[in-house]
């Protein structure tokens, strides 16, 4: 179509105001063009078109007015032109920029306006004697509105069927119950299947059950505009107004009634119907282009939306919509982005004065340029917009219309291409634009999808309990002697270390090695019972409890020889006296159960886990445990220390920890003190010089396995102190050996050859070695021929003693002229009648109720079980004297205070340990193990003293002859 002045110069005026748009709120006139000739009323019209395709090629969003409308009266048409601009695909051409516009608050109205009609004349006055005349009729309208889901009648075209498309609320609670799950650690798994089923209910509740209104109708964003606009103020001005998200019934009664009297308002029609639409419209389009949104559409939306009507006349009712649309921005205060365009016949330009005055007669035609002219108009209008908004200005034209008339010659083509040249707004895009838009979105979520799944993995590699978002810090997963992991921290938060072990692993039956026997219940027996003594404690005596900790070795590798049976003994030890005093005392116990990993290799961040919980938990007033002598136990013991814990150890012999660090008690007697006790087995084994032979030699040597390796100080302080020990003896000390492990087994055939087959065979060997190394060494000697046909003693330490040799399977049996000398931390036999440790074993421990217990019993007999049950019962009295839950600093200071009778190993005694030194009175038993006639083990006490007892042992006590 050839392009016209008025034209060229009105498509610049439009630009310029979507320039100014850009940055700023203008306010947007109503453009009212006509002809000052009657004859050019259908050039004006064409003039309206060829704006709009204009427009529409510069990515408006603009809409165009058919030329006729349903309705009986002007203003219901007028009504029915704004209910045909509540279809977005009237706004949107494919160069728009972003998505269509939404009309929320303008179908709100139109379905209360369906619902009206759909209820005809019966409501809200119906016929007396008529079905609904005994009805509620603000119910009946109710119920209507429900049927139409609070939404215009029948489906828009623009839009799905699928509920999806209008769950604006629904899921981002689907989504916020997904996220409440992640947080509170539960499996992804778990955490989706929480949210789709959150989400399924919520759909069935809003859109399968019939009747009923949406289930989050008060939230959507056009009911809290209809509850807030001042327009609908006055009609109920009583009644409560407000929506709340903690308030849903009061705010659905407030959403009703305000919907009743708004029905009955349009019921009576008139001017408040149109008026109405055209504030929706209104207050949708300000909320299509406001800039503090979530999408900040406003700034991507970058030029005003634009109505054009080339035909506003009575049949279409766009001469009402024009006056509808200055009253309403009259009485408003906002500003909203919408600009009309309006084509009007000449003689209907009265019709938009404010009355029927006539106006003062028009002056003289101006000669000047008609752009110039324009816009002059422009900057008149602007500056008497405010005062021509006044309602005492009853002569003036509505003061949102800005009256344009055209001169014929502005309508003619215009043939010169410079002439035709008109402006265009930028179109650069801005920030908000390239950086918050969908494909930013989408590599947005890409890569927070990919953090979130590489954060997953990395929590789910690094600790042992996670979820997608968090992970329970207290526990990690650490690398293990089998190229696995084990779980290495204190089991917080519902975390069970017998989950970390294959079935084999949990059982001790299936993984003791070197034992014949096997306590009947396994680690998951034992964190369960603990578990339920916890939350008893928790839940009835929350403000009378003190935590301990059992730090020890949850985890095994049979692959290399190591078993979970130390743990699990102790583990059961630490259980009974729990059970136990939360039977007897008013102060309670809780316990923590913390994993150092196999044979404590993973001790240290063992301790570390520990300290930082406790940092957090001020209850937790020690440690019972750390049951291994290894390189890094002065790291723990400092660790554990620096965060104010003391530890009771049950089982460690280590002799440089209690010298070293304050915070150390020990039941177990030292190492050098046990091998200086083996001196008196040792002594008796040398022969005494005669007249005859006054320089007889005798050799001994020591074996020990190699640590080079290996954190283990043990086998180290071990091998130092026998050699000391067979020195001190008068035996001629060999060489001491070595022997290495390969493939969890010890490699002692060539050793043992070199030890029988030289020429100086030694009559005592001393090994520095573990339990599970002595069935392989005895094996050995028994089939060499140097060392099965003369006597020979091997001498040994505390290890063994988790070995029982009275069972007939798995027996170690030493070779027919071997005799085992072994240490052991617990005289048993001597504290049997005073304690009621074993009548309280078996009411609580698993597995025990039909056994008679006695000290030999497998499921005791090694001792860890009841030296941990007295480590945790002396650690629980320090914490509670007197009889009241002390901090970590007074249990610290009460246990050199601590003094037991009647415990399964003796007396407790603490009372005379110096503060840097090891104290006297502890437990130790010495065994001969020697082979039957029936080819197994049998074994003895030779000597022993029970805990309590300082009395030395003497070489007459602990004589060897008179079992020989």
């Amino acid at each position: 179509m050839p392009e016209t002045g008025a034209g060229i110069h009105l498509q610049n005026q439009l630009e310029m105001l979507a320039q100014d748009f850009r940055t700023s709120d203008p306010p947007m006139p109503v453009f009212v063009v006509h002809a000052q000739d009657a004859g050019d009323d259908e050039p004006v019209a064409a003039l309206v078109r060829q704006l709009y395709a204009g427009q529409e090629a510069h990515g408006t969003r603009c809409a165009s007015a058919q030329d006729r409308y349903e309705g009986d009266t002007e203003v219901r048409r007028a009504a029915a032109m704004v209910r045909a601009l509540s279809d977005p695909k009237k706004w949107g051409g494919r160069k728009a920029l972003y998505r269509r516009y939404a009309f929320p608050r303008l179908r709100l109205v139109h379905a209360i306006d369906d619902a009206v009609a759909h209820l005809g004349a019966s409501w809200p006055s119906p016929a007396p004697g008529s079905p609904e005349a005994g009805q509620d009729q603000r119910q009946r309208l109710l119920n209507q509105l429900a049927e139409q889901r609070w939404r215009p009648k029948g489906r828009p075209r623009w839009r799905s069927g699928l509920p999806l498309f209008d769950m604006a609320h629904i899921l981002p609670a689907s989504l916020l119950t997904v996220l409440a799950a992640l947080l509170a650690r539960a499996p992804w798994y778990a955490a989706g299947a929480s949210g789709l089923g959150f989400l399924v209910l919520l759909t069935v509740l809003n859109y399968v059950l019939p009747g009923r209104a949406p289930i989050f109708l008060w939230l959507r964003r056009e009911s809290r505009w209809f509850m807030t606009t001042t327009f609908l103020r006055g009609a109920d001005q009583d009644k409560p107004t407000e929506v709340s998200l903690l308030r849903p019934v009061r705010s659905w009664k407030a959403i009703a009634a305000r919907a009743s009297d708004v029905a009955e308002a349009l019921r009576a029609g008139g001017d408040f119907h149109l008026q109405l639409c055209v504030l929706a419209l209104r207050e949708d389009l300000r909320d299509n282009h406001r800039r503090a949104s979530w999408d900040l559409r406003g700034f991507k939306r970058l030029r005003p939306p634009m109505l054009f009507l080339p035909h506003a006349d009575a049949a279409n009712g766009g001469l009402q919509l024009i006056r509808a649309v200055s009253d309403v921005r009259s009485r408003r205060s906002e500003l909203d982005p919408l600009i009309v365009v309006a084509a009007v016949h000449a003689q209907d330009v009265p019709r938009l004065e404010r009355s029927a005055v006539p106006a003062p007669p028009a002056a003289e035609p101006s000669r000047r340029p008609f752009g110039e002219r324009l816009r002059g108009w422009r900057r008149e209008w602007t500056q008497n917009l405010r005062a021509e908004q006044s309602p005492s200005r009853e002569r003036s034209v509505l003061p949102w219309v800005m009256k344009i008339p055209l001169p014929h010659d502005q309508l003619e083509p215009v043939e010169d291409r410079d002439a035709r040249f008109h402006l265009r707004a930028s179109t650069r895009p801005t920030l908000a634009r390239l950086v918050w838009a969908l494909h930013t979105l989408a590599l947005v979520v890409v890569v927070m999808s990919a953090g979130t799944i590489m954060r997953a993995e990395a929590l789910h590699d690094r600790y042992c309990s996670s979820s997608v978002l968090t992970a329970n810090r207290d526990t990690r997963r650490l690398s293990a002697p089998d190229g696995g992991t084990e779980c290495i921290g204190i089991a917080t938060a519902g975390v069970r270390f017998s989950d970390w072990l294959p079935a084999a692993k949990a059982d001790p039956a299936a993984e003791r090695v070197s034992a014949g026997g096997a306590p009947p219940w396994t680690v998951a027996d034992l964190e369960q019972r603990i578990a339920r003594e916890n939350a008893e404690v928790l839940a009835r005596h929350a403000d009378s409890y003190v935590t301990v900790v059992y730090a020890g070795p949850l985890s095994a590798d049979p692959a290399q020889g190591t078993s979970l049976v130390k743990g699990a003994e102790e583990l059961a030890g630490v259980y009974l006296a729990q059970a136990v005093i939360n039977e007897t005392y008013t102060v309670k116990l809780r316990v923590l159960v913390a994993n150092g990993g196999v044979d404590l290799g993973h001790q240290v961040e063992m301790a570390e886990a520990i300290a930082a919980y406790a940092s957090q938990d001020p209850t937790v007033v020690g440690v019972v445990g750390t049951g291994r002598d290894l390189r890094s136990s002065r790291r723990t013991t400092e660790i554990l220390m620096k965060a104010g814990l003391p530890i009771v150890s049950g089982t460690n012999s280590a002799t440089y920890l209690p010298v070293e660090y304050a915070n150390w008690f020990s039941l177990a007697a030292t190492d050098e003190w046990q091998t200086r006790q083996m001196g008196l087995i040792a002594a008796q084994l040398r022969t005494p010089s005669t007249p005859s032979t006054p320089s007889t030699r005798q050799y001994a040597l020591v074996l020990a396995r190699d640590t080079a390796r290996t954190d283990d100080l043990y086998t180290d302080e071990q091998a130092r102190y026998g050699q000391e020990m067979l020195v001190d003896r008068g035996f001629t000390p060999l060489p001491q050996r070595r022997y290495p492990l390969k493939g969890g087994k010890p490699e002692l055939r060539r050793h043992v050859q070199e030890i029988c087959r030289g020429d100086r065979v030694p009559s005592v060997i001393y090994f520095a070695g573990r339990a599970e190394d002595v069935g392989p060494l005895m094996t050995q000697l028994s089939a060499e021929t140097g060392c099965s046909k003369k006597p020979l003693a091997v001498l040994t330490g505390d290890d063994l003693s988790k070995v029982d040799f009275s069972s007939t399977r798995n027996s170690v049996a030493p070779g027919p002229n071997v005799t085992l000398y072994h240490a052991a931390l617990a005289e048993l036999e001597k504290a049997f009648r005073q304690t009621s440790f074993y009548v309280d074993a078996r009411e609580h421990l698993p597995g025990l109720a039909d056994q008679s217990l006695r000290p030999d019993s497998p499921a005791l007999a090694s001792g860890q079980t009841a030296l941990a049950h007295d480590a945790t019962q002396a650690l629980y009295d320090a914490a509670t004297y007197p009889e009241k839950a002390q901090s970590r600093a007074a249990t610290w200071v009460n246990l050199r205070m601590v003094r037991l009778e009647a415990m399964a190993t003796g007396t407790i005694d603490f009372t005379h340990a110096p503060l840097y030194g090891d104290r006297t009175g502890h437990s130790i038993v010495i065994k001969a193990v020697r082979r039957t006639e029936q080819g197994t083990a049998d074994s003895d006490v030779v000597c022993g003293r029970k805990a309590g007892d300082t009395r030395p042992l003497t070489q007459a006590e602990c004589s060897i002859d008179r079992r020989n």
